[in-house]
């Protein structure tokens, strides 16, 4: 896409499901406590803390993900779980409106209230092809699954 600065990842190689939530348990607690590149930035992806509520529990819980900036400069996340056959648990409670109507956004150096976006119809299929030029790994999650991977515009609705 014209204009677009290149957000390519460097060679990455995929943890299993279950290394993916105790990584991210350690690098939630990790952003949490600093704002230097060595918490916000790995494999060459920069990351966000996105809190949600449980649509059940009702209680917070914190995910630490890689997002991708849209041609608008606008953070897209992945709900991709490495292609497990059913979505992450950050996304099922995001989708959850009612739970949900927006959800806090931590970002290195600040952060923003978003009532986020779940990218759909030809849209999707546009931000999913620019976004694999990037990160290809995600075309590999694709074929795991027969879910279709959903990605989630945060889009910042208001200062935290």
């Amino acid at each position: 896409m014209p204009g677009v600065t290149s957000q390519r990842s460097s060679e990455f190689t995929t943890p299993t499901r279950d290394e993916i939530v105790t990584i991210s348990a350690q690098h939630v607690a990790l952003m949490e406590t600093s704002d230097e590149d060595s918490a916000w930035v790995w494999v060459n992806m920069h990351h966000v803390l996105l809190r949600t509520i449980g649509r059940r529990s009702g209680r917070e819980h914190k995910v630490a993900l890689p997002f991708w900036r849209d041609p608008n400069g606008v953070r897209v996340v992945v709900g991709s779980f490495a292609g497990a056959e059913k979505h992450p648990a950050w996304f099922l409670n995001l989708a959850d409106r009612e739970a949900n109507p927006e959800v806090f956004v931590r970002v290195q150096g600040g952060a923003y209230w978003s009532v986020p976006e779940i990218v759909d119809g030809e849209e999707y299929d546009a931000t999913w092809a620019a976004m694999l030029e990037d990160r290809p790994h995600y075309a590999d999650y694709q074929t795991k699954t027969e879910r279709r991977i959903p990605l989630v515009r945060l889009v910042e609705t208001r200062p935290a």
